[in-house]
């Protein structure tokens, strides 16, 4: 009987089901692999699958069945490396795992590599589930995004870890919000602050609170740190519904060595490479993906679209992609292996990402992927025809570096490093980028941002307001780290809540509502977003003004009707006489400034007319008194 089931199985992974995946192309392979409802042989229960190609033997084992290796024996498919087993009687809800016996017949117990859902760490069984059933209410939501171009269109993002954003004041769970109590609030702020889209780090199941989600054992799970997975569809589902995007952190770089992970999943190397130079980041102790195994790839890129069209997610911010690009990352001579021509760049990574951007944008349903990648990598976001990544969207890590570097100096340095803040002008059509602040920027000693401005208290909020609104103006998407928007003093900590009670101190509620204005400007005037990689999109008025440390420039729109001239002074000197050229003669309506904020149609903002007097190169010109640290924003027509 068992050698029959050897040959026929149960019938519910077919010969095709095999051969798609042992190619790499099997793009639903989480339909047939993991632990799925069926009815077999007229017997409700639960079927399971696991890919484990070294492995001498294999039982589900559980709470179902005390845990015995014996009770529930899996059956290997021919030449796939699949086994599989029918548990009849068994629903969802069951702990589970898989006992592989090895090769050398070592017994191990494995998390299931394609589970929907995990055990609250620290336990680290898999959790038998039902996807099916949810009803979806952002129909009108999801025919929008496929429409979309998020080229042209605006993405100010509000960067998010759902366990420290806010935390209740209860034991249960370590006072997590749970998804649908953190999607009503979380919610509410987003759309009252004006962000178009947050970015959650580390929803998939991930056993260590310290490693924020990036050492991830459960690729298929969303963390059941604040619930179920259709809790989770329901917190996408709910911001789609108040017009709010949803982006996920995901990790195909490197898997964590935990016991019951991925890592030498059936006694041999399986998801990693077998050589350790490739296969092992000696700074991370991690292992790393083989990209040169199909069923690995197409592990990765199912997930992928496992979070995109299972669970409607706007986009995927793929974390560590240099890491994965370069065979030499984080590596000393002897530590790596080159590829066959010699060089250092990891040909079977490359290829990778061309198939996942190829696929996901072959799917047509409007997702983002946008790399962090840190290094000059050529022609990340360009197509793969062209021999690009094909990535939506790049972080611009070198921007942020910049800015950083000049926003931490006392002002009066500033002069000798304006070209700091200009660099970035000279390249931002290279790339689709996204502006980040990220939670990178605010953990291990670096301070928060509100901490790295140079002065007295008030400077510091101050400094924050002016360099905010050049990071509006300055072309490319825009992305923010929580806490960041009402001046977090200390650095972020995933243990403990952001200081809420800061947003409503006076300082704190000025720059608050100062964000809001400028993210609020941002979305209405699309000069800001629709011309992001286009020259004809940005002008300098003056570059070089270094000695007052102020800048000056103007973005277009397409149809030149409602343009915008930003001027800035990153000093805390007054500059009652500054004058600004202006592009065109006609009148100069001021829409924004660092005391007032966003004025509205009824705040009578204040028209400034040009005068035919050449400044800055240009024939027309107006004044512009800047106080400390001013901020000016006007918009023209033209």
């Amino acid at each position: 009987m068992a050698e029959e089931k050897k040959e026929i199985g149960t019938g519910f992974i077919t010969e095709v089901d095999r051969y798609l995946f042992n190619n790499g192309k099997h793009y639903e392979i989480y339909e047939k692999l993991g632990a799925h409802p069926r009815t077999y042989n007229k017997e409700e229960g639960m079927y399971f699958a696991v890919w484990a190609p070294h492995a001498k033997q294999i039982g589900v084992v559980g709470d179902f069945n005390g845990w015995n290796p014996d009770e529930n024996p899996m059956t290997c498919l021919a030449d796939s490396g699949i086994w599989e087993a029918f548990v009849p009687g068994l629903s969802t809800g069951a702990l589970y795992k898989y006992a592989i016996t090895t090769e050398s017949g070592k017994l191990l117990f494995k998390a299931d590599p394609y589970a929907f859902e995990a055990e609250y760490r620290p336990q680290t069984a898999s959790v038998t589930a039902d996807l099916s059933g949810y009803e979806w209410n952002d129909t009108s939501w999801m025919a929008k995004r496929k429409k979309a171009d998020p080229m042209d269109g605006p993405v100010s993002i509000y960067e998010v870890h759902l366990g420290s954003w806010r935390k209740k004041n209860r034991d249960e769970k370590d006072g997590y919000y749970t998804y649908v109590e953190a999607a009503h609030e979380l919610s509410d702020y987003v759309e009252q602050m004006g962000y178009t889209h947050v970015e959650l780090l580390g929803i998939a199941e991930h056993p260590y609170d310290g490693s924020w989600g990036y050492q991830v054992t459960g690729y298929f799970a969303p963390t059941s740190r604040y619930g179920t997975a259709k809790e989770f569809m329901y917190f996408v589902d709910y911001m789609h519904q108040k017009g709010i995007g949803v982006i996920l952190d995901w990790v195909p770089a490197h898997f964590p060595k935990d016991a019951h992970g991925l890592s030498d999943f059936d006694g041999k190397p399986c998801y990693e490479y077998s050589d350790p130079r490739k296969g092992e980041h000696p700074d991370w102790g991690t292992k790393v993906f083989d990209y040169s195994k199909y069923e690995v790839d197409n592990f990765l890129i199912a997930n992928a679209l496992y979070w995109v069209e299972k669970f409607h997610v706007d986009g995927l911010r793929v974390d560590a992609v240099a890491s994965m690009l370069y065979l030499d990352y984080g590596r000393s001579d002897g530590e790596w292996v080159p590829n066959k021509h010699g060089r250092n760049e990891n040909l079977e990574a490359i290829e990778f990402f061309k198939h996942l951007n190829s696929i996901i944008k072959d799917r047509g349903n409007g997702a983002m992927v946008i790399a962090e990648e840190s290094t000059a990598w050529p022609k990340v976001t360009d197509d793969p025809k062209n021999d690009g990544l094909g990535f939506t969207f790049k972080w611009n890590m070198g921007w942020m570096h910049d800015f950083l570097e000049y926003m931490k100096l006392d002002p009066y340095f500033r002069k000798y490093n304006h070209h700091k803040m200009t660099f970035g002008l000279t390249y931002f059509t290279s790339e689709k980028y996204i502006l980040v602040l990220s939670h990178d920027e605010v953990v291990h000693l670096k301070c928060s941002m509100i901490e790295k401005m140079p002065g007295l208290l008030e400077d510091k909020f101050s400094n924050l307001k002016v360099g905010y609104t050049f990071m509006l103006g300055h072309p490319g998407k825009k992305l923010l780290f929580m806490g960041q928007d009402f001046g977090q003093f200390h650095e972020w900590d995933e243990k403990t809540a952001l200081d809420w009670y800061l947003a409503d101190e006076p300082l704190g509620k000025d720059l608050k509502d100062y964000v809001r204005d400028l993210l609020h400007l941002y979305k209405e005037y699309p000069a800001l977003y629709e011309r992001d990689y286009d020259w004809e999109g940005f002008s300098w008025i003056n570059a070089n003004d270094s000695e007052q440390s102020i800048f000056s420039f103007v973005r277009y729109s397409k149809d030149k009707k409602d343009s915008l001239l930003f001027v800035l002074n990153f000093t805390p000197v007054e500059r009652k006489n500054y004058r600004a050229g202006v592009p065109k003669k006609g009148s100069y309506h001021l829409v924004l400034n660092e005391s007032h904020g966003l004025y509205q149609p009824e705040d009578k903002a204040p028209a400034v007319p040009s005068e035919e007097k050449e400044w800055d190169g240009k024939n027309y010109s107006i004044a512009c008194p800047l106080k400390p640290y001013g901020v000016a924003v006007y918009r023209f027509k033209g």
